[in-house]
């Protein structure tokens, strides 16, 4: 089965997190309330620099994901 690069995600028990879900590597959630961040990924020491590098740019992604879904949505 193929999956979209983002999907959004929802729970009642976090009513003010806003989930966006990064199935491609590196794969993660994040929480746009936030902008934090959970790996579902397992990654070494070394490779923290080009991570935190990477994280900004997913975030960022899931961001205008998110507007351009919420967009869609209000049309």
């Amino acid at each position: 089965m193929e999956f979209p690069k983002f999907l959004l995600g929802d729970n009642t028990d976090y009513p003010n997190a806003i989930f966006v879900i990064h199935t491609e590597f590196p794969r993660c959630i994040i929480n746009l309330v936030d902008d934090e961040v959970e790996w579902l990924e397992e990654f070494d020491k070394n490779d923290e620099e080009e991570l935190l590098q990477e994280s900004q740019i997913i975030v960022e992604a899931a961001s205008n994901f998110y507007d351009r879904e919420i967009e869609r949505y209000n049309k």
